[in-house]
């Protein structure tokens, strides 16, 4: 069977986008993919955190896991920190890594700003981490969204340049799996942006643990224009936010955009907006209820991500060790 990895990182306020355009589509997955769903604390580190928090939120991921319907026992969850494996490949890979690969990440640009020379060497090089995060567990395909396309592509170029360095098929070329729908949802304060756990304004996103006062309430204040909503998909232009509200309810309700917006047509906004609310109640609603039901007894999250690890371990540590062997390590 064909062997999926994906994760995210433990960084707080989870929201609608994560769940969309991810969580969501990981539940599907474990019907026909070796699933191994992770969550990278190590990547976190690249940016300033509080220990307490990331401790916190780290729990967090792993409860909206388990919440949306992510099954622990046909899938391993766990927390990247937990398996050495990742940083000791990490290792091996980064050696064979140009400068010049690193230098093309567009994300670390953005996140780097003007102080780059200030920058860690962790901002610089995680996607190397990120590459031996997959190849560890020799992963065949990978759910990425558009900005993590890059880096995949990057973890393709970097199992390939270690089987020619060594003249070996030791690690697979994994393939991308790019869901379309909702893969990008965008903030509810401003469509040409996407929602984002570090947005300044709360009402920009749906967190996932909002009550349902609070998620009607942000659906009421999304912006929107005067105009009503278009008649057809061609009217969408120059409107990013009507688009963005007509992509969440497709998605929340499983239908094509097409077909969400043959129901709201000509209406006005307020009418998509309050059947919008309901059905992210039901949905989101639901998937916070659970994650706060889950996080009210931390030391069962805790059990499951330390059995997980286990279970990612014994997978990992045989490819870390092969992978030594083809490097000449000497491991008596």
């Amino acid at each position: 069977m064909n062997r999926i990895f994906s994760g995210v990182q433990p960084t707080g306020n989870l929201h609608l986008g994560n769940y969309l355009g991810a969580i969501r589509n990981w539940v599907k997955l474990q019907k026909d993919y070796e699933c191994i769903f992770c969550i990278v604390d190590l990547h976190a580190l690249t940016l300033p955190q509080d220990p307490a928090e990331l401790r916190e939120s780290t729990r967090e991921v792993a409860a909206a896991y388990l919440a949306a319907g992510i099954d622990e026992k046909r899938t391993i969850i766990f927390n990247q920190s937990m398996v050495g494996a990742h940083v000791e490949l990490a290792w091996l890979l980064s050696c064979l890594t140009p400068l010049g690969w690193l230098n093309r990440m567009t994300q670390f640009k953005e996140k780097a700003g003007k102080e780059r020379d200030l920058a860690g060497l962790g901002l610089y090089a995680y996607p190397v981490l990120m590459a031996a995060d997959i190849l560890v567990y020799k992963a065949t395909h990978v759910p990425v969204g558009e900005d993590q396309k890059q880096h995949l592509e990057l973890a393709r170029d970097i199992a390939g340049a270690f089987n020619r360095h060594y003249n070996c098929d030791c690690f697979p070329l994994p393939e991308p799996q790019i869901f379309g729908t909702a893969a990008r949802v965008m903030s509810l304060r401003d469509g040409t942006r996407k929602m984002s756990k570090s947005d300044v304004s709360d009402y920009s996103r749906i967190n996932l643990m909002d009550d349902a006062d609070l998620i009607a309430r942000k659906f009421r204040r999304a912006k929107t224009d005067p105009e009503r909503l278009p008649l057809s998909p061609e009217g969408f232009q120059a409107r990013p936010e009507a688009e963005n509200l007509i992509g969440i309810y497709s998605a929340l309700a499983e239908i094509s955009p097409e077909q969400a917006l043959e129901r709201f047509a000509g209406q006005n906004f307020s009418v998509l907006k309050e059947e919008l609310s309901e059905l992210a109640i039901t949905v989101i609603g639901a998937v916070g209820a659970e994650m706060r039901r889950l996080l009210s007894d931390p030391s069962h999250i805790d059990k499951v991500l330390k059995n997980g690890a286990e279970r990612a371990a014994a997978i990992a540590f045989p490819i870390l060790r092969e992978a030594q062997e083809i490097c000449g390590l000497l491991r008596p």
